[in-house]
């Protein structure tokens, strides 16, 4: 394949309905072949996003740019756009290669050439035995490597990927996943693909967008967004972050709304409520005193990692992941038992009122 990637730039983007800022001046930098996954929960703007870059939504304002040059003006069908939707959207009357040729046709290329790209990219999603068979006789993986085939015969300027896994079950989604990020890589594609699977966003993106409210929380590769979270949203997010609120107390101390004290590692020139995020994997149980007590609630073996549900106050609980390897379950505390938890500081990450990352004095 030797498709070349372009530059695509959003700067101020915006989409208003009425008073609703749906998505509220967006700007990103997408290099020519990076793949940048827009991520976040239902309703925070990625799609909208994606709809403004294919040309289906106008903006309010701010501008699209690729290679420099603007493209808000432009219709959808010469922005160049190869779009992969997640319900695929075939057409259920036209065999695989006529649905692979749909956009050539469009672009009044001649047969020879259309016939020839057709079988290039039915070999490269690996479907030539399939090519005259019509999308209802395929199953869902096939069919959206069909609308994949598609989108990429055209040569597009950028890929969109529209939520492209989320009809298929969990062992097909891994392996057209890895599918959909060779091809891009190995074709040099600038991508954006929306998801809210951040599992699916993690292995797929060379950078993550995390957004919320129509805003971007956080733009990064996974170990920026993993390790140094830039709000508390982010940190529950991405790795589904243990998260506590109190009040700063001497620095040391997070004084939860019950009373309950939870110790810190670091100690941090803050004052007023903060936010304590924590990862499951970074926290230990131990019998010694810890940084805050609790009683094991569940207990439970998922074979990579047992996964303990730690009661600290009443109706609060934090989630503590362990590996299981080289542990007996039978060793380690039941439901019932008192443990106590511990952490190092670089498993902790406080946050003030806010929402701005605090660092401690001492690490």
């Amino acid at each position: 394949m030797t498709d070349t990637g372009h530059h695509l730039q959003l700067l101020g983007l915006s989409k208003h309905y009425g008073a609703q800022a749906a998505v509220d001046s967006i700007s990103l930098d997408v290099a020519r072949g990076e793949m940048v996954v827009l991520l976040g929960p239902s309703g925070c703007g990625k799609t909208t996003t994606l709809r403004l870059i294919a040309g289906f939504v106008q903006p309010t304002a701010g501008d699209i740019r690729i290679d420099g040059a603007s493209i808000v003006a432009q219709p959808p069908h010469r922005r160049e756009m190869g779009i992969v939707f997640q319900s695929y959207a075939l057409f259920p009357h036209l065999s695989v290669a006529r649905n692979v040729a749909f956009g050539l046709e469009m672009r009044r290329q001649s047969r020879t050439a259309i016939a020839a790209r057709v079988d290039e990219m039915l070999r490269l999603v690996k479907l030539e035995p399939y090519a005259q068979r019509l999308p209802r006789e395929l199953s869902g993986g096939q069919q959206q490597r069909v609308a994949l085939a598609r989108a990429l015969a055209i040569h597009p300027a950028v890929l969109l990927l529209d939520e492209p896994l989320s009809n298929l079950d969990a062992a097909l989604r891994q392996e057209v996943a890895r599918d959909i990020r060779i091809l891009q890589r190995d074709g040099g594609l600038t991508a954006i693909m929306v998801t809210h699977d951040q599992d699916e966003a993690m292995a797929m993106a060379d950078r993550l967008v995390v957004m919320k409210d129509g805003q971007v929380q956080q733009i990064g590769q996974q170990p920026d967004l993993y390790e140094r979270p830039a709000t508390p949203f982010v940190a529950r997010f991405i790795g589904r972050s243990n998260i506590l609120t109190g009040v700063l107390h001497d620095g040391t101390h997070l004084m939860l709304d019950d009373g309950t004290a939870v110790a810190l590692v670091g100690r941090y020139r803050v004052s007023g409520r903060c936010t304590l995020a924590i990862r499951p994997e970074r926290i230990a149980l131990t019998a010694e005193p810890g940084l805050v007590a609790g009683r094991v609630e569940l207990a439970t073996y998922l074979g990579p990692v047992i996964e303990h549900v730690v009661e600290i106050a009443p109706g609060l609980r934090l989630v503590v992941r362990n590996a299981s390897a080289g542990v007996d379950p039978a060793s380690l505390p039941a439901a019932g038992a008192p443990v106590s938890l511990a952490w190092t500081g670089t498993g902790e990450r406080l946050f003030d009122e806010a929402e701005r990352p605090v660092l401690a004095d001492n690490m």
